[in-house]
């Protein structure tokens, strides 16, 4: 199947069309959006010049999962997975931050760490740690939501001090971001996994807070095995990881890390269908079941007939 990286529907009710880093989000409105997950990948906030072939629906399918796993934590937006590459949901006001939970010293934050830094968005590290290794107990690292550009790292008190989150609403959020996570990583456990970090994003319809966007995928979370962990930090060894870091090591390797001037590594059909494997193998083990390739000649058109079927209803 060829990869989707556009779509252009004109759905009835559409307000507005919203074009995000991999997901095109249209707007009813009757208060409902339709949330699709294309095949396009971004890593250090550039947008990948190939589509990974059946990226978005493991995406799609792994975040209406564990939507539906976690709604006794607390509400969420999706009403249907109408197409493997689709949900449709309510429309929330979201929270201008993202909040980022960490159970290991792994990605940015043990980049941070190697340079010198030892407080990540206010919250302190004890000296001595180790890349991979485990934190005392998990960390939320907020980060900004940029419309545009680089999300930026963020501090509890500096998001309560410039009112981007009153402190009450807040404090929930916190609360919420703790038990997502422990969630998340009882189910990866049982799966012989490792939830190392992820990060989930909130909103408010009437009054109340609810989840949104896609949760524990890997686009954004990062899974280790555990089977051999612990011997392979004891080593000072890479981790057997699955999320898109292995993307983003691939691109450094190439000398591309988002900065200006710098170009990305060509991608071979031999790069792009080896990506396609590894998404296809998150979704394998942290679901524990296996991958029903949508296979499709015109997914665009698929797709469109889901919704307007769905919407129909």
């Amino acid at each position: 199947m060829k990869a989707l990286v556009k779509t252009d529907f004109h759905l009835p009710g559409q307000e507005a069309k919203y074009t995000g880093k991999v997901r095109d989000v249209y707007f009813l409105n009757n208060g409902y959006l339709v949330m699709v997950a294309t095949d396009r990948i971004s890593a250090f906030d550039v947008v990948l010049p190939e589509g990974i072939p059946y990226k978005g629906q493991v995406l799609n399918q792994i975040a209406a999962q564990f939507l539906d796993l976690t709604e006794d934590i607390l509400p969420n937006w999706k009403v249907a997975a109408v197409d493997p590459m689709v949900t449709i949901g309510y429309c929330c006001e979201p929270y201008k931050v993202e909040m980022v939970v960490r159970g290991y010293l792994a990605g940015h934050a043990w980049r941070e760490y190697k340079a010198g830094k030892r407080t990540l968005c206010g919250v302190t590290l004890p000296e001595g740690l180790r890349e991979n290794e485990k934190l005392p107990q998990p960390i939320i690292t907020p980060t900004t939501k940029a419309a545009e550009g680089h999300d930026e790292d963020i501090s509890k008190e500096e998001i309560i001090a410039r009112g981007i989150v009153p402190a009450d609403e807040y404090e929930q959020l916190e609360q919420y971001t703790l038990a997502l996570f422990q969630r998340g990583t009882e189910i990866a456990a049982k799966r012989g996994l490792i939830l190392v970090d992820t990060k989930y994003e909130f909103g408010k319809k009437d009054g109340k807070i609810m989840l949104m966007d896609e949760i524990h995928t890997p686009d954004s979370s990062r899974y280790f095995y555990a089977e051999g962990y612990a011997e392979r930090l004891a080593k000072g060894e890479h981790q057997k990881q699955l999320s898109k870091e292995f993307v983003r090591e691939w691109l450094m390797a190439g000398g591309f890390q988002g900065q200006a001037g710098q170009k990305v590594p060509e991608m071979t059909p031999e790069v792009v269908n080896g990506i396609t494997d590894r998404y296809i193998e998150l979704y394998e083990n942290i679901t524990g079941k296996a991958f029903d390739r949508a296979e499709c000649e015109d997914v665009a058109g698929r797709i469109e007939n889901n919704i307007l079927n769905f919407l129909k209803k």
